[in-house]
Parts: C-alpha cells; structure tokens; sequence
C-alpha cells in the first residue's frame, strides 16, 4: 500500500517512547457505527483484514486507521416531506406554520428519516513512526487530517503531535525554485504549477503538462503571483505535488519502487503488505527528510505540552 497524500506532523518525544502503548490506548476509542438518530459517528479500527490489532507494527513503524461514517439524508428529501406536513398544518390550524413552527417541524423529519439514511463509511490511514517521529496521515483534505488529530488527541494524554515547524514561506520557496529554474538537490521540476495571486481577488492560474517559459514566470512574479502548487520528482523514484501548506498530493512510487514491490518474494499475502509497507515507510522517511530539510523545517522544535 502507498499513501496519496501526505499530511505532514511531528511524533511528540514523549508518545514516541510509548509508540507500543498505542494500540491498546485506542481501544477505548474503537469505531461504533452511529445510532439512530447519529449523522456521523468516527472512531479507530483495524487497519488491516484478519487482523484486529488496532495499530499494526511493522519494524518499528506503525499503521492506524481512523474510521468516519456519515449518513447521508438529501436536503430535497428532507424539504419536500417538511412543505407537505406544512400543509397539512396549515388545514389544520388555518393559517400558515410560522418560521419557528417550520423549523421544529424540519428538525421533526430529519430525526424522524434519519434512521433510513444511507450509511458511507471512509478510513483514513496513519503512519506513525516513533523512531524518527513522523506522523504522517493519509487526508485529501485538511478536515479529515483535523478529525485524525482530534480523535488522537482525545485517545492519548499528552496530546502526542505537534505541528511541523517551518521557518519559510513555502509558496516563495516553490516561487523562487521556478525563477530558479531548478529544485533544490534530489528533486526535479515537474510541468505541473498553480499560481495565484496576492491582491484581494486571489485570482488562480494553473498548468498541466506545460513547461513555463522564464519570461512567463516573470511575468507572474510581477503581477503579483506566487507558486502554490508544483510537481516535483524525489530522485526518480517518488512523484507528488506540493502545497503552499507543506502538503504531499498524488504521491506516486515511480516505475523503480514499483519494480522493487513486485519483485518481493513474499509467501504470503500478510508478508506483501509488511513488505510494502516497510518499503513504503522507507522510502517516505528519506523524501521527508529532504523534503522538510529543503523546507527549513526545525525537527528538533518541541512544542510545550
């Protein structure tokens, strides 16, 4: 398995000492699909079949999931039935339902068709390793990487992440790589970019598979734009784009790892994923610790519990 994206945290010193406790402390906070009249429940669970350890070690690295359900009730559903049981408040009462009567009356459906809704279920996955503390969750949105470190923060004491430090503006660090024309040591500029501007109208310019001429890019500097996407290569090896937030997307293991996985002679189907997984975690821990090194990024910064 390969991680898409990358939401980047430090491992607090005092929870990477205690990496082994994790799966246990999770228990108390193990997923419960939602009740009736619940439109979301979260909770940990395994991240793997067949196996019910709630954080899976593999050589010093661990492997969490984080499972949010969510009932999905369309508001056109909900609209319709609150309009007709109007009418008939209406006939009854011989004149129309106030706002506040409306409002009872909506909430009075929605409890009432809650229970019919249709359940959808994500996991997100989370690699912990406690040896050079990387927290790394698997979120294509920063509301998904929040609800990881809320429920993280609710299940372990001290609250064990802390936010990566940085001590650089990344879009003008992406923004002056392009004036550059080259990416710091081991990476490579990819025809991928996404410019945006600074004035109050925060206007977006994007590029797919097109090479920015220097002129070009001068011209956006001038007006006022900064790089806030780019896609970079890590040593031929590891394609991603990255944010103006320090955020890893569309991370893809190129053709060398790819080879690499296939060629594991695993005996069996619980051997791949800890094989690929360790060549995962491997190969990730090198990309962030350029990554991050090339961001100027304190790892040695502890925030106060």
């Amino acid at each position: 398995m390969w991680f898409r994206n990358l939401k980047i945290f430090r491992l607090t010193p005092h929870w990477a000492d205690r990496a082994e406790t994790i799966g246990e402390t999770l228990k108390s906070h193990a997923f419960a699909s939602s009740d009736d009249l619940s439109a979301t429940a979260l909770g940990w669970v395994a991240p793997r079949e067949n196996d019910d350890r709630l954080a899976v070690p593999v050589q010093g690295q661990y492997l969490l999931a984080l499972r949010l359900e969510k009932k999905l009730l369309p508001a056109t559903v909900v609209n319709q039935e609150t309009k007709a049981r109007a009418l008939l408040m209406e006939a009854e009462q011989g004149y129309k339902p106030g706002r506040k009567q409306i409002k009872d009356l909506k909430q009075t459906v929605t409890d009432e068709l809650m229970p019919r809704a249709f359940r959808i279920a994500r996991d997100i996955h989370v690699w912990a390793d406690p040896i050079n503390r990387w927290l790394v969750v698997d979120a294509a949105s920063s509301g998904q990487a929040e609800e990881v470190l809320s429920a993280l923060g609710k299940a372990l004491y001290p609250y064990p992440v802390e936010p990566l430090q940085l001590s650089h503006s990344v879009a003008g660090l992406m923004t002056n790589w392009m004036i550059a024309g080259t990416a710091p040591d081991g990476f490579t500029l990819e025809p991928e970019s996404q410019w945006q501007s600074t004035s109050d109208s925060a206007a977006v310019i994007r590029y797919t598979r097109h090479e920015l001429s220097q002129d070009a890019i001068t011209r956006h500097v001038q007006a006022g734009y900064q790089c806030t996407r780019l896609a970079l290569t890590w040593q031929d090896r590891i394609g991603f784009v990255l944010t103006d937030t320090a955020d890893c997307k569309r991370v893809n293991a190129l053709d060398i790892l790819q080879d690499r996985s296939n060629a594991q002679a695993a005996a069996t189907p619980e051997e791949k994923l800890d094989g690929d997984f360790v060549l995962m975690t491997a190969e990730l821990n090198q990309l962030l610790v350029a990554l991050t090194e090339a961001l100027g990024a304190n790892l040695n910064t502890t925030a106060t519990q």
